[in-house]
């Protein structure tokens, strides 16, 4: 299907599109990426995995740092005795290790360490995280090869849009890619067109990558799924990765609460007061 019309020359490099482009092409071209990625967005709430609720203790741990963090964040509104009672049963539990979960694994009696792949729940946790995984990748992947078929079908040889600025002509393979122009009336050789003008792949790719903010209005903050320029989700955790050493965590979070320089914001706020509206 042919879209694009012989230009009407106006001048050296300029020349006028048929109106009916913008409504036949520009528009729905516009409309069709929007529209694949709400598709992307709904397969994907739809084919996710729902997170898994974690046991007392794990959030028990988590929450742990949380207290302290809040407690140096927000310490100058609390009383002196209330911020030095906190920061040392604080204190005390980091040191004892009794927000941990469960205590360190203990290596085997002939010193190998145990093999994690022999572990039902970590490879459970690995394999449902890959399934995951592979469901986003085919539903991002999925609906781009069907707008991009799409595009390439119906939607090619057209030019549909001009940049509001000038561009050097080193722009120009870029913008007008899978547009061949056609020779001028007066002349056998083609017709040069300025580098501005946009085709519609080009248009395509523009608008995939930069209509963010568009999905960020229609589908609120979580719209990672319909961009497609979002960063991929992170692989799964392996067997045998290194966790988390939360005995250093909770050590790092004590040495914080010990350093944390405490000024009390009822300080003298009765001689504040007093100055403020004394006078008056």
């Amino acid at each position: 299907m042919q879209l694009f019309t012989a230009p009407v020359q106006l001048g050296a490099d300029s020349f006028a599109l048929d109106p009916a482009i913008r409504d036949r092409v520009l528009l729905p071209l516009t409309l069709i990426v929007i529209l694949s990625g709400v598709l992307r967005h709904v397969l994907t709430l739809l084919v996710a995995t729902p997170p898994k609720p974690q046991p007392l203790l794990a959030v028990r741990e988590q929450r742990a740092i949380t207290r302290g963090q809040l407690l140096r964040f927000n310490s100058s509104h609390l009383p002196p005795s209330s911020f030095l009672a906190l920061r040392s049963s604080l204190s005390q539990a980091y040191v004892n290790g009794s927000f941990l979960k469960a205590p360190p694994p203990k290596p085997s009696a002939d010193g190998v360490p145990p093999n994690p792949f022999e572990d039902p729940a970590q490879m459970e946790q690995m394999m449902e995280g890959l399934q995951d995984m592979m469901k986003k990748q085919a539903v991002g992947f999925v609906p781009q090869m069907a707008t991009m078929y799409l595009v390439n079908r119906f939607f090619t040889g057209a030019l549909i849009a001009r940049i509001p600025f000038p561009l050097p002509l080193k722009f120009k393979d870029l913008l007008q890619r899978g547009v061949q122009l056609l020779p001028s009336p007066s002349s056998a050789a083609p017709f040069v067109a300025d580098a501005s003008w946009c085709s519609t792949s080009s248009w395509y790719f523009l608008c995939m990558f930069g209509i963010g903010p568009v999905y960020q209005l229609l589908l609120g903050n979580n719209s990672s799924a319909a961009d497609p320029s979002a960063l991929a989700p992170p692989p799964p955790t392996m067997p045998g990765a290194p966790a988390q050493d939360m005995t250093k965590i909770f050590r790092a979070e004590r040495e914080n609460l010990d350093i944390v320089e405490y000024e009390w914001v009822c300080e003298g706020v009765e001689e504040r007061l007093l100055e403020r509206f004394g006078r008056a």
